[in-house]
């Protein structure tokens, strides 16, 4: 299966597609000493998002799809050097509509995990 959408990602920043299959899609993200906030080395949430948000439009996997809307939670802070996984699966979708759960994970620990709403659009959000 070949990927459809956001082909022009950032993979440094956002992370990168490792797995893809019908509804389903991984995420690799290396973080680095550019991603942390602090001292300590904690990786700000947005990257640790991004990458979410990649896996969901991946396992959506169509060209004019859009995220609406999400709601998640971190469970477990992220460290520089990190490498997290993002799980995507599409679990349901009526329409245009797709709801898509993302879990990610450092090792074998959760550190996030969201739902995703999303839309499939019949042609780019920013044509005229």
């Amino acid at each position: 299966m070949q990927l459809q959408t956001h082909l022009e990602i950032d993979t440094s920043l956002c992370g990168k597609v490792t797995k893809l299959d019908s509804g389903y899609a991984e995420v690799l993200l290396h973080t680095t000493q550019q991603m942390a906030v602090d001292g300590y080395g904690l990786v700000h949430g947005g990257f640790v998002f991004g990458a979410a948000d990649l896996s969901a439009m991946s396992a959506v996997n169509d060209p004019y799809v859009v995220l609406g809307a999400s709601e998640s939670r971190f469970t477990a802070p992220v460290r520089r050097g990190d490498v997290v996984v993002c799980k995507a699966r599409v679990v349901g979708g009526k329409g245009k509509k797709r709801e898509v759960d993302v879990q990610a994970f450092v090792e074998n620990t959760l550190v996030f995990e969201g739902r995703f709403t999303t839309f499939v659009l019949d042609t780019h959000v920013l044509a005229d």
